[in-house]
């Protein structure tokens, strides 16, 4: 059999519908500029699928900082991987600024979250060590422990009872292998915005020895007093032992980095593969990422306007008879019943008759007989956004009810 015959033979759970999907409900293109409202098809569209929270992809200080620093460097400078030839004092003056925010003693740049979340954890444990994880942790988590050689525990999202089950078979095991434990959850999870019960986790430290990993992309930014984070949020950042953030979401930027004690982070430099091997991030990006953290230190006011925002458009789902689930962030999943044929139906609704465009996830992505719609509120929107969603919201499921979806789909 030739290794290419699988490309045609059978496209994967997504890969199988891109004929009927592509460029629509999968690739789609949005177009224009960055912000509550963007092209998709040639006609405007409320976008509320870009995790851009605090609205920095288009702020103009950002902006002249990324052109300033193309025409000054380019994109190329500097070359070479940071342990050659690629190193900066900009790199590092980043490095120290992201530590100081999230209360950190060091700090270290990665070329990109999901790349780099992989390589801390291959660089973290061996075979002699036991992950223990939650079940809902990111496709890069997941990716990350398919290297790992040693024994990985899964237990039930968020369920501390069944953690604490997990670690004694761990703790069990760390006896016999001289290995010992890694815990990871995520801060805020990006589909259902409910946060890791990150004040509960640590408080097993008084019983078990290991330490944790925070995988905090959707709380950077958003969560906490100063946005430094959901450990802020829970005020446990001395007892997160690593904390894992990205710019792909509020920093509206590339790249990421890992923060904690200055000996594990010297320790990371010398020994994640993904950076050791990789060319150095381009000066733009570091110059544009200073840029966006001193707006995210300086500028609470733009953190409260998304605030405002998620908390008109939360509150008004809900008060419209809408299921948000548990959400505790700015992610806001809106639950309904239905299948694929359903959830292809509404989408098409939205993006046609009320142009609005958001992320919509059903089967096997989720449970089946679930639709979850994912909207992703931003500094950007407004509360005239946030009414006339509410209203088309409650409209779509509405005719969910009456079936009117389902009588569209029979006559398909």
């Amino acid at each position: 059999m030739d290794v290419f015959d699988k490309c045609s033979m059978n496209m994967g759970p997504l890969g199988q519908y891109a004929d009927q999907t592509e460029g629509y409900f999968m690739f789609p293109k949005l177009e224009g500029e960055i912000g509550n409202k963007m092209l998709f098809k040639g006609k405007e569209r409320l976008i509320w699928s870009l995790n851009n929270y605090l609205g920095l992809a288009n702020h103009p200080e950002v902006r002249k900082a990324d052109a300033d620093a193309a025409a000054k460097y380019g994109m190329a400078y500097p070359m070479g991987a940071r342990m050659m030839s690629g190193q900066s004092d900009l790199h590092e003056q980043l490095e120290r600024e992201l530590a100081a925010f999230v209360g950190r003693e060091a700090a270290y740049l990665l070329n990109y979250g999901y790349q780099g979340m992989i390589s801390v954890i291959n660089s973290m444990v061996d075979r002699k060590d036991v992950i223990v994880y939650d079940s809902e942790a990111h496709a890069c988590i997941i990716d990350g422990m398919r290297l790992h050689f040693g024994k990985r525990f899964v237990y039930p999202h968020n369920n501390i009872d069944n953690l604490e089950i997990q670690l004694r078979r761990a703790s069990k095991m760390t006896e016999q292998t001289g290995g010992g434990i890694l815990v990871i959850t995520e801060g805020v999870y990006g589909m259902s915005g409910d946060l890791g019960k990150l004040d509960e986790i640590v408080a097993l430290k008084k019983k078990f020895n290991f330490r944790l990993l925070v995988d905090d992309a959707h709380g950077f930014g958003t969560m906490g007093k100063t946005g430094a984070g959901t450990d802020e949020h829970f005020g446990v950042q001395k007892e997160v032992d690593l904390y894992f953030g990205t710019f792909a979401k509020s920093m509206a930027g590339i790249g990421g980095f890992i923060a904690g004690d200055k000996k594990v982070i010297k320790y990371l430099m010398y020994n994640m593969r993904s950076q050791i091997f990789a060319k150095s991030l381009p000066m733009p990006m570091v110059i544009g990422a200073l840029k966006r953290l001193d707006l995210i230190r300086t500028r609470p006011e733009i953190r409260e306007k998304l605030w405002t925002i998620v908390h008109a458009l939360q509150n008004g789902l809900k008060e419209a008879g809408l299921d948000i689930g548990h959400t505790q962030s700015p992610v806001t999943p809106v639950m309904l019943s239905g299948g694929v044929g359903e959830a292809t139906q509404i989408t098409f609704d939205l993006r046609e008759h009320y142009g609005i465009f958001c992320s919509i996830v059903s089967y096997p992505v989720v449970p089946k007989g679930v639709i979850l719609l994912r909207l992703i509120p931003t500094a950007s929107h407004t509360l005239d956004d946030v009414s006339y969603t509410i209203k088309a919201f409650k409209e779509v499921k509405e005719k969910l009810d009456n079936k009117v979806y389902s009588e569209k789909m029979a006559e398909v």
